[in-house]
């Protein structure tokens, strides 16, 4: 790999790690603001919401000019929303500004790999970025939980950077947006020595009713693909559980184990360890071709949730849900690279990249928002681990069904066509 892949990487990682510290930032926000429980889960929601509204125009953004201009413009927008954050906006709302910046981001970040690297190493490449991911959610969880422990954010306080001057930062929280400002800094600069690729940037088309209209040609293309809609299926529903289980996890940490926002966030990177050993298991074992049969480790994860609600211990919780870590990320990474390369073939990269991201954050939409509603209800977090358990390997098992149905409709006209050639 080039030095340019090398600072490609390091500029994703830093806008990631930025992004991860940023969230547990904004629930510490909200908690001394004694905002309700059920505002949590909705910065998620606020987050997302740019990547479901605008997915017919961010792709078509990010292939109208160099990718590294668009992730720099873009951490320029996330550097906004934190400071906004920083001077006393509502967290929702500033998250909100962040989630627009991470929108336009994402196809840029995986576009620039498939300009810049030759086709062999895409999945190699692919592999890296999700890696540095899910180090980078890990690592920010972690880093979030750290600097809002009073005891580490009061050193924090007392570094002088410039004798004499009072920068009237004097709160936890604005010590921890300082940090995370910090790191969108170092992406920023990261981005502009991104090599540029020398391909041609098409003046893209003005007209959003045509853009909605090829977006929306795109997303039933992938959707009536016998493999495309399974693939599909598997991503969608496993970014929204994914996203879900993170709230799940601190709510549950504080009702079963008695954990503050800060141990918390850790037990969060305790999943994202699982997540890393699955992923990296499954790229040494699945193949392409093998992938589909990674699918009933979904159910397992389900089932994996329903154990949650008998748990109070922490020798018994960490293992649980490094667990549920290995189970997702197995089966989620081989359904991913099945994903890419059905919608490659079928409308090219970039779209499918923005067909796929629709489906994902608009599941990541329904879902936190679903579980905020249930915590507004003051529904018991156990029944909620119950009911999401049941969902999931409910839900997987249905996609299971119906993946042996395309299998043998496909069987049958097979076996149609060699009868007739007889």
């Amino acid at each position: 790999m080039s030095k340019g892949f090398y600072i490609i990487m390091a500029a994703q990682f830093f806008s990631a790690l930025a992004d991860n510290t940023l969230l547990i930032a904004a629930i510490a926000i909200l908690r001394d603001m004694h905002a309700p429980a059920e505002y949590e889960p909705l910065l998620k929601t606020f987050f997302t919401v740019s990547y479901v509204a605008l997915a017919a125009f961010v792709g078509a953004f990010a292939d109208s000019m160099p990718k590294w201009r668009v992730m720099f413009i873009s951490n320029g927008i996330k550097i906004f929303g934190c400071s906004l954050m920083f001077f006393d906006m509502h967290p929702l709302l500033a998250y909100a500004v962040v989630g627009l910046g991470a929108a336009a981001y994402s196809p840029a970040k995986y576009g620039i790999l498939t300009e810049y690297l030759p086709h062999r190493l895409l999945v190699v490449a692919n592999g890296w970025i999700e890696g540095l991911t899910v180090a980078a959610i890990i690592l920010g969880v972690v880093l979030g939980g750290a600097l809002i422990q009073p005891e580490i954010a009061r050193s924090l306080l007392s570094l002088d950077p410039v004798p004499f001057i009072d920068f009237g930062v004097d709160a936890v929280a604005e010590m921890t947006l300082i940090v995370v400002g910090a790191l969108y800094l170092i992406a920023a600069l990261f981005n502009l020595y991104i090599p540029d690729t020398g391909v041609d940037h098409k003046p893209l088309k003005k007209n959003p009713v045509y853009l909605i209209h090829e977006f929306s040609h795109c997303l039933k293309l992938l959707w009536r693909d016998k493999l495309g809609q399974i693939s599909l299926a598997v991503t969608t529903l496993f970014w929204g559980a994914g996203a879900t289980l993170q709230f799940i996890v601190l709510e549950w940490a504080k009702a079963a184990l008695n954990l503050d926002l800060s141990k918390a966030s850790m037990l969060q990177g305790v999943v994202a360890v699982g997540v890393a050993i699955g992923a990296v298991l499954a790229a040494r074992m699945i193949t392409l071709k093998k992938s589909v049969r990674v699918i009933p480790l979904g159910i397992a994860m389900g089932i994996g949730v329903l154990i949650m609600v008998a748990v109070r211990d922490m020798w018994l919780a960490i293992p649980l849900l490094v667990l549920i870590g290995v189970f997702s990320g197995f089966f989620v990474v081989p359904m991913n690279a099945l994903l890419q390369h059905r919608g490659h073939i079928l409308m090219g990269a970039g779209h499918s990249i923005a067909v796929q991201n629709f489906n994902e954050n608009l599941s990541i939409l329904v879902m936190t928002t679903v579980y905020s509603i249930l915590l507004a209800a003051s529904l018991s977090i156990y029944w909620i681990i119950v009911f999401f358990g049941l969902f999931v390997a409910g839900t997987m098992w249905l996609v299971k069904q119906k993946h042996e149905l395309n299998q043998s409709e496909r069987d049958d006209v097979a076996h149609l066509e060699d009868s007739s050639h007889h």
